[in-house]
């Protein structure tokens, strides 16, 4: 293992031309979606050309690709040309001319224009992702070296009855035989059902929506409860569903009944930072799906390990899910991604505000105090996403702190390719109203945003103290409550206040001795004149105790 070579695409297809010159050539997958337009390259630090002037291919399908394969493969097989095959959504191809399309058009600023200004590239983004619809969206022209590229709109979801007859294919359920030794990785998914597609979360650093895009899509129960069957008739299997979920778990049908008539609303969220007034939020189906599916014979649990969208599930006015999902369906921790705790750093990664998440967080404390179950979240943190300052990092790191986390793993923000957040890093600048963006793209920046969240690993105190004193903050080195980290000999930190010097005291007047008084009768009583001076107190040695002890009993 370990021979796939780096832009594996790019190579594949070179090679593929080399060898049979005539043959029609055809690239798809993650790596072609999200490279389709001019993009930022993080390995290369620069903008690149879309990947089909890299990979000598005919044709690009991006997204999920079924009905557009299907259709290139019924027209090659009827000997039309590459060059006919135009018309098809879900495809991009290059041409010397643009001619008549099928598809209204929109022009995007060409690959000169972007590799030379910053606020171009965003332009483009913003073209880029308000056309990714397939209701509403257009073909995307875009010059490159005295070329075009031209993106046709994405293809139709899957309609229900087409992602059902997907699944019910004959899969092995395998890993591949070259891997003689087996996949770890496999153990995770093997006995995990995937019941929907898409996603209308809008998460900006997130490439799901420029690939399988943000109108969901989900399989029947029906379905989906056949391949959980299957499963139970697996060798290894334990009983047990890992998951039922996707790219949102509790997401199961459009977000609301307008989309599915006009398409993704330009310039607005579904979800963030405030629910749109058409969302509807409904979990019966997904409900229904886990409660017949709790009842197959073999089966002995069903977990939900997908990520779950707290922010839509709190918009559902009947809390059954709620309710079940924490009784049924948590093998101990539930996954949520809150990522942050400001503001405008969640505006930038276009999630809902902290209250949101604190809200979902006491409600599922409260579930689980009644069920007597104690299960834990697992929040999803990032730091350095563009428009986290250091100062942000350590108010989240003093959130945590005071709530008693400490994550064990922590996703520092790396640009990938197609999505707002990359081109907020890239270009500093937010494409949706081409304001100015901090961006922290410092390597030493980096690692102090991740230090401080994960500020208790010895490992990473030096950076955190370093992070601390950059941001004014070493208030938060000490001994008190507040404090992340302790100081250490020698450290100007946390030291206990310099008491203040007393006063000096008024010198008091010299006493008069007393009289002493005369000898009586009381002779050798204490404190009369003649009565013997008292002994020292002190401790006697053994020898003297003895000899004392002995002297008292008269022997």
């Amino acid at each position: 293992m370990g021979k796939r070579p780096d832009r594996p695409t790019i190579v594949y297809a070179n090679r593929v031309r080399e060898a049979w010159p005539d043959v029609p050539i055809v690239i798809g997958g993650l790596e072609a979606s999200l490279r389709r337009f001019a993009h930022y390259d993080y390995w290369d630090d620069k903008v690149r050309r879309s990947i089909l002037f890299d990979a000598p291919a005919d044709l690009l399908v991006y997204g999920m690709g079924e009905s557009a394969t299907a259709e290139i493969a019924r027209r090659l097989a009827r000997k039309a040309s590459p060059s006919e095959l135009t018309d098809i959504p879900g495809t991009a191809y290059i041409t010397d001319q643009v001619g008549e399309l099928k598809f209204h058009r929109a022009d995007a600023p060409g690959y000169e224009a972007v590799c030379a200004d910053k606020a171009a590239y965003a332009r483009a983004t913003k073209i880029e992702y308000d056309e990714h619809d397939p209701i509403r969206g257009c073909a995307v022209v875009q010059p490159c070296e005295g070329r075009y590229l031209v993106v046709n709109p994405p293809a139709r979801p899957l309609r229900r009855e087409e992602l059902d007859a997907l699944y019910a294919l004959p899969y092995t359920r395998q890993v591949h035989p070259m891997y003689k030794n087996g996949i770890p990785a496999i153990e995770e998914v093997q006995f995990s059902i995937t019941h929907n597609r898409g996603c209308f979360g809008g998460c900006n650093f997130c490439a799901l929506a420029f690939h399988q895009g943000r109108m969901v899509t989900s399989r029947s129960i029906e379905s989906v409860l056949e391949e959980a069957e299957l499963l139970t008739r697996e060798p290894g299997f334990k009983g047990y569903i890992h998951d039922v979920g996707g790219p949102s778990a509790n997401f199961r049908h459009t977000s609301c009944q307008k989309q599915k008539r006009c398409g993704m609303c330009k310039n607005r969220s579904c979800l963030a930072p405030e629910p749109c007034p058409n969302l509807d939020a409904d979990h019966s189906e997904y409900t229904e799906l886990l409660r017949r599916m709790r009842e197959i014979p073999g089966i002995k649990r069903v977990f939900v390990r997908s990520g779950i969208r707290y922010d839509y599930m709190l918009q559902d006015k009947d809390r059954s899910f709620f309710k079940e999902l924490v009784k049924y369906h948590i093998s101990g921790q539930l996954k949520v991604a809150p990522e942050h705790c400001v503001s405008s750093v969640l505006d930038y990664m276009g999630k809902p505000h902290f209250d949101v998440f604190l809200k979902f967080w006491r409600q599922y404390q409260k579930l689980n105090e009644e069920g007597g179950t104690e299960q834990y979240l697992v929040p999803y943190l990032m730091s350095s996403h563009p428009g986290c300052t250091l100062s942000d990092a350590v108010e989240l790191a003093e959130f945590l702190h005071k709530n008693g986390r400490t994550p064990e793993q922590v996703q520092d923000f790396y640009p990938t390719p197609g999505t707002l957040s990359t081109c907020m890093y890239y270009t500093g600048i937010d494409p949706r109203d081409m304001s100015e963006v901090y961006v922290a793209r410092d390597p030493k920046e980096k690692a102090m945003q991740r230090a401080l969240l994960q500020w208790s690993r010895p490992e990473k105190r030096a950076l955190v103290v370093e992070a601390l004193e950059e941001t004014g903050r070493t208030d938060l080195i000490g001994y008190e409550k507040k404090c992340l980290i302790r100081p250490r000999k020698g450290e100007p930190y946390g030291q206990p206040p310099v008491k203040p010097e007393k006063p000096e005291k008024p010198e008091k007047p010299e006493r008069q001795p007393r009289r002493k008084k005369e000898a009586s009768g009381n002779r050798g009583r204490r404190g009369t004149p003649t009565a013997k001076p008292l002994a020292q107190k002190g401790k006697m040695s053994p020898r003297k105790k003895a000899a004392f002890a002995k002297k008292r009993n008269g022997k």
